[in-house]
């Protein structure tokens, strides 16, 4: 037999500074977000500057820019939205920036616009498809930040 002594579970225990309750503190790691978190979040604060500016009418446009997408596509609905008044292009200026953050396309209409274009098929599936989500949580987070007035 050794003579020397093996440490208990309690000795391990004792050594390790105590958190909440008395159970060691949870590992420090950095707080990362979700995709969809992160949609939330950018829709969200995006939203608040839509509806600060221009109320329901940023919210109606909001809500019907997806529908668009769809029947119309991605391209088709951007230069549309350029062409219109100020919510239109707002919303399409914050749409063109979550597509920055999330595929690097260019903020610029006019650069997006070219991007897209040579974009290959598959890339353009994904862009218009994290289009579609961002919008999703968009026309909710713009609905509640006017309280759902009609």
């Amino acid at each position: 037999m050794s003579n020397h002594s093996t440490l208990s579970i309690a000795d391990n225990q004792q050594k390790t500074p105590a958190g909440r309750n008395g159970n060691p503190p949870p590992p420090e790691r950095a707080k990362r977000l979700s995709l969809e978190q992160q949609r939330a979040q950018h829709a969200w604060e995006r939203a608040g500057d839509g509806v600060q500016q221009f109320k329901k009418d940023y919210t109606n446009v909001a809500k019907a820019v997806p529908g668009l997408i769809m029947n119309s596509g991605l391209m088709q609905v951007l230069a549309f939205l350029n062409g219109k008044d100020d919510q239109h292009r707002l919303l399409a200026e914050h749409l063109r920036d979550w597509l920055h953050r999330q595929h690097e396309l260019p903020k610029d209409f006019k650069a997006c616009m070219e991007a897209l274009m040579q974009s290959d098929p598959r890339e353009f599936q994904l862009v218009t498809a994290e289009a579609l989500a961002w919008l999703k949580w968009l026309r909710q987070m713009a609905d509640a930040r006017t309280g759902g007035e009609e």
